[in-house]
């Protein structure tokens, strides 16, 4: 069995929430599994030097119409939330508390809330409204909020984020294939690639 594609991701990353669509697709066309890895940008962008590339003169308003465009391109709703960017700490610890139940739901969680909030433009940053996407794909909220504040959980969310920096990951989405490090949705073709001839 081949290993497994590693996706790494933001939840506030617009270029995240366009690779969430397809990249199980190219999992299930090379054979492998693809193991979600929400991390968080802010703390990356403290190493890196960084900033939200929204917040970059000329080049942001370059990538917000490259965000839309490719948005057409593969037929999905997209429109930036307000605020954005945004913490996306509140739904990566209920992806991981999730996870380690159920990584199938823990998917499907992290899916819908990318289309809340970058195919309806919803505020995603907030623990009750983490809780309340949660509720409408039959999680208890209660829990759900509970996991926000589980010392257990925060410390699993630091854990990852240094486990990211540790592999090299700077920017969502980024994948890694067989140790390969590609980064942006643009590399998706490039990361299928590789998975299916062994790179070159």
């Amino acid at each position: 069995m081949p290993a497994p594609i590693e996706f790494y991701f933001d939840f506030s990353s617009p270029y995240g929430y366009l690779a969430a669509q397809e990249v199980e697709g190219v999992g299930r066309r090379q054979g492998r599994e693809v193991v979600w890895k929400p991390f968080l940008l802010g703390a990356v962008f403290k190493t890196t030097g960084s900033a939200p590339l929204l917040d970059i003169p000329m080049k942001g308003d370059y990538a917000k119409r490259d965000m839309d465009r490719s948005a057409r391109r593969i037929g999905v709703p997209f429109q930036l939330p307000t605020p954005f960017p945004f913490s996306a700490v509140a739904p990566a610890r209920a992806f991981y508390w999730l996870a380690d139940q159920n990584t199938m739901a823990a998917k499907d969680l992290a899916m819908a809330l990318f289309h809340a909030a970058f195919g309806q433009g919803h505020d995603i940053s907030a623990p009750d409204a983490v809780a309340k996407t949660a509720a409408m794909h039959g999680h208890d909220p209660a829990a759900v909020r509970a996991a926000h504040d589980d010392p257990a959980v925060k410390q699993r969310l630091k854990d990852e984020v240094q486990a990211a920096q540790d592999k090299g990951v700077f920017g969502s989405p980024f994948l890694l294939v067989d140790g390969e490090p590609f980064w942006g949705h643009d590399r998706l073709g490039d990361a299928e690639a590789w998975a299916k001839t062994g790179g070159w």
